[in-house]
């Protein structure tokens, strides 16, 4: 009998648990914090960013009680696949790639991607055929390494694959490559302030404009249909506009 009651007892624990998992009022959410203006590890071990205000204005508007972790961009949809956290909002592009892996929520900005050169650069393109003999850099295991690789590399470019889109910025200022190729918005912000004496915005990518959005374990439907709801109500009340404004002059969305 007292065994029975353990057992009913533990049953009922589970249950409960399982029902409060659906309800999402807690939720662990993973960032890079090396992708600056969305995501920053501070020296102090804080993030910071567009994409953090994002989640947690998101998280407010759900009333959820939110947690957000930095993970290597090379682990990031293992992590989460592993249950490491409920959701990655990394300014992660929404691919076919990607979804073959996790799903995503609706799109929370829009971005194409850019070259930046050196500003005694005489590069006046930016297709394969401009940069052939050149070394182009880019964030390894992104849309803008992806892209080099398959358009530039395949072309005979030679492409240069970093960790984090701040070593490839730094090689860049320290002259160790011709090109950088990445988020059109992330360069934006670096040539404002890092960047502004090295380097010059030479021209976006033709048909390279992608959404990014939070990535969701499959199979968690109940969690990314309430984002949604989310990224829609702080779209609708200005918040959205509100956090843009203090990293851009421009719309993103």
């Amino acid at each position: 009998m007292k065994k029975l009651l353990l057992m009913t007892a533990a049953t009922l624990i589970a249950f409960a648990s399982a029902a409060a998992a659906q309800d999402w009022n807690e939720i662990r959410i993973a960032t890079e914090g090396a992708y600056p203006p969305f995501n920053t590890l501070k020296a102090d071990g804080t993030l910071e960013g567009l994409d953090i205000d994002i989640a947690n204005a998101l998280c407010d508007e759900m009333k959820a009680k939110c947690t957000i972790v930095a993970q290597d961009w090379d682990g990031i949809i293992p992590g989460l696949m592993a249950k490491k956290y409920d959701a990655i909002i990394a300014s992660m592009s929404i691919t076919e790639e990607r979804k073959t892996q996790i799903d995503f929520t609706n799109k929370y900005y829009t971005t194409p991607l850019a070259v930046v050169v050196p500003k005694d650069s005489t590069l006046a393109g930016v297709s394969a055929d401009d940069l052939k003999g050149k070394t182009i850099g880019a964030q390894a295991s992104t849309t803008q390494g992806n892209y080099a690789t398959d358009i530039y590399g395949k072309a005979g470019v030679d492409v240069k694959l970093y960790p984090t889109q701040e070593e490839a910025a730094a090689d860049i200022q320290n002259g160790r490559i011709d090109a950088l190729i990445s988020d059109k918005f992330v360069v934006v912000d670096w040539l404002n302030n890092a960047g502004k004496d090295c380097c010059k915005m030479l021209a976006d990518v033709p048909g390279t404009a992608t959404e990014a959005g939070i990535g969701i374990r499959k199979g968690d439907d109940a969690l990314r249909e309430k984002f949604n709801k989310a990224i829609d109500a702080v779209v609708a009340n200005g918040t959205y506009k509100k956090i843009v404004a203090k990293y851009f002059p421009f719309d993103i969305y």
